[in-house]
């Protein structure tokens, strides 16, 4: 496959230095990507970066992903309008381990291929790196003129950002740009990626190996991921959307994708999958002749949740949304694990009530009119029943005095009732 091609038509080229495509036609070339460490986990503001890396990979070149853990220390000032808060050596070393751990599902580190892909970290080589030395040897060949010249550079002296920009973020892209000459050096790396806002830092590289080596090194860029009604993709109110399921359940990630628009559908499927061309094509076209079903949604939901997670993943996050969405059995209740079910039902109004009250044993009409106030009075309830309103673990209420137990309670703690179609309560004991 051809690399360059392979990103073009899926939207993933922004800008490409002369002479980029010619490397990678000419032999199998290495590449690197920078990764902020500053979590324990990527989060999809990082999967373009990772999808790009993967692609080189396939097309049968070297991926180095650089995690920075000197620069991280640092804070990159391209598109932020505040300084960063600065981290410990033992906290970007832990978060490294995890990086890596999440990048292993997307490349081959393990292999004897020539291209397998590497991890490396800038702090290595940083870190006994004394400042004088870097003044004189890397310094004097990169002007402060240069350097000014820079759009995220002059974005925060303009006053972007309300304390000006401090030294060390200014020192930023010259660590950057060494990294390029160090990995040019050591690892005959003649290409470095990423998002259309690390142009400015990516070129200072270029330059600083063609002013230092006489040296010829490339640089491509992607453009930056947007919303189609211009919000920011990857965010939604409660946070970014994380690859660990520690921060991002699979089911609200499942559910994220699920959700876009038809435009941003069409636009994320060919960015974070590598469905081939053809195939995505016959998808949009059937997209098109029936939009209600959803069909690149779901595909997109599918193809992304199984490569960051897994198909039992994939599946349980079906089934679960079938939960509050569908006409989904209460067996499927029962198999989901607590922090899907908490996931599901989310901003569901909750009651807590007594551990020791389920003991012993509580009739139904006690439970919810009583202890958790779902219904306002017992003879509401009691209507509701006999008409075939009312739901607890998706089973029907038959009767009103139904005696519920700690047997009945999901994950041996919570109870689920609904009332009419729409309306769901969640029980929790404690």
């Amino acid at each position: 496959m051809n690399f360059v091609e392979e990103l073009k038509w899926r939207g993933m080229v922004h800008d490409m230095m002369p002479g980029t495509e010619e490397q990678l036609q000419k032999e199998m070339t290495t590449a690197y990507v920078g990764i902020d460490p500053t979590a324990d986990s990527l989060h999809i503001g990082h999967l373009v970066s990772v999808m790009i890396l993967r692609h080189f990979q396939r097309c049968g070149h070297k991926p180095i992903a650089l995690v920075g853990g000197a620069t991280g220390m640092i804070g990159d000032p391209s598109g932020k309008s505040a300084e960063r808060n600065l981290l410990n050596e033992e906290t970007l070393r832990h978060n490294q381990e995890c990086i890596k751990k999440q990048l292993s599902k997307f490349l081959d580190f393990d292999s004897d291929a020539p291209n397998a892909a590497e991890l490396v970290n800038n702090y290595d080589w940083m870190k006994d790196f004394l400042f004088l030395d870097f003044a004189r040897e890397i310094g004097k060949h990169i002007t402060v003129n240069y350097m000014m010249a820079k759009d995220s550079v002059k974005r925060r002296l303009n006053g972007e950002a309300r304390d000006g920009l401090s030294f060390t973020e200014f020192t930023y892209q010259l660590l950057q740009g060494y990294d390029f000459l160090h990995l040019y050096e050591t690892k005959n790396c003649k290409l470095q990626m990423g998002g259309s806002d690390q142009w400015g830092n990516i070129t200072t590289g270029t330059e600083l190996i063609r002013r230092k080596l006489g040296g010829e090194a490339f640089a491509l860029t992607c453009p930056l991921i947007t919303k189609a009604d211009g919000g920011k993709f990857g965010k939604t109110e409660s946070g970014n959307i994380w690859l660990d399921p520690r921060y991002t359940s699979p089911y609200k990630f499942y559910q994220f994708w699920l959700n876009v628009s038809d435009e941003d559908a069409e636009k994320y499927i060919k960015i974070f999958t590598f469905i081939p061309r053809e195939e995505i094509e016959s998808l949009v076209e059937e997209h098109k002749a029936a939009p209600h079903l959803r069909v690149l949604q779901k595909r997109l939901a599918k193809e992304v949740t199984v490569m960051v997670h897994s198909e039992a993943d994939y599946n349980a996050a079906v089934e679960a949304s079938g939960i509050l969405f569908g006409n989904a059995a209460a067996d499927t209740l029962h198999k989901i694990d607590e922090d899907t079910l908490l996931a599901v039902f989310e901003g569901v109004p909750q009651f807590e009530v007594s551990r020791d009250l389920l003991s012993g044993g509580v009739k139904a009409v006690d439970l919810f009119a009583e202890y958790a106030k779902i219904f306002a009075s017992k003879g509401e309830m009691r209507k509701l029943v006999q008409g075939g309103g009312v739901s607890v673990n998706k089973e029907k209420l038959e009767a009103f005095d139904k005696e519920i137990t700690t047997s009945d309670l999901l994950n041996d703690k919570y109870l689920l009732v609904q009332r009419g179609k729409k309306n769901y309560y969640l029980v929790i004991a404690k």
